[in-house]
């Protein structure tokens, strides 16, 4: 009888520790700025960093301030020309690593902003990840970064 308490109760552990492994997201350094003061486009850039032990995909973002965001990247189509452009795959955050959305690179792209960006105003933003769900931030305006 004891023996059999202690194989369940192990079971149960085990269940339980394989039921919280994987993706760990959390973002750190995030802002928000617009390319110019009355621009109707903007970004939000961030790190995502994944403490877990399974990779994780960031699939989509939204938020309120614009008619239509997006996953963007810049890609170099050559003679010194970049092109920036939608990403529908997402990006992938590595077990135990981060992916970094920069200027100049992956970035949340705000397209049709409905009101200007105003320097420390808060912007809402919903990213969509693959395995852990929708994580809802709040991204500062810094239009001096």
């Amino acid at each position: 009888m004891f023996r059999n308490t202690l194989t369940a109760a192990a079971i149960f552990a085990a269940s339980v520790t394989a039921a919280f492994a994987g993706p760990a997201i959390s973002i750190e350094d995030a802002y928000a700025r617009s390319a110019m003061k009355h621009g109707k486009s903007g970004a939000a850039f961030l790190i995502i960093r994944n403490t877990g032990d399974e990779a994780d995909q960031l699939i989509d973002a939204q938020s309120q301030i614009a008619h239509k965001v997006e996953l963007h990247t810049h890609k170099d189509m050559g003679g010194g020309v970049m092109k920036m452009m939608h990403v529908p795959e997402g990006f992938t955050i590595p077990a135990g690593g981060t992916h970094v959305l920069k200027r100049g690179g992956d970035h949340v792209m705000f397209m049709g902003l409905k009101q200007p960006m105003a320097q420390g105003e808060m912007v809402k933003v919903m990213l969509a990840f693959e395995k852990s769900g929708t994580i809802e931030i709040e991204v500062p305006v810094d239009l001096d970064r």
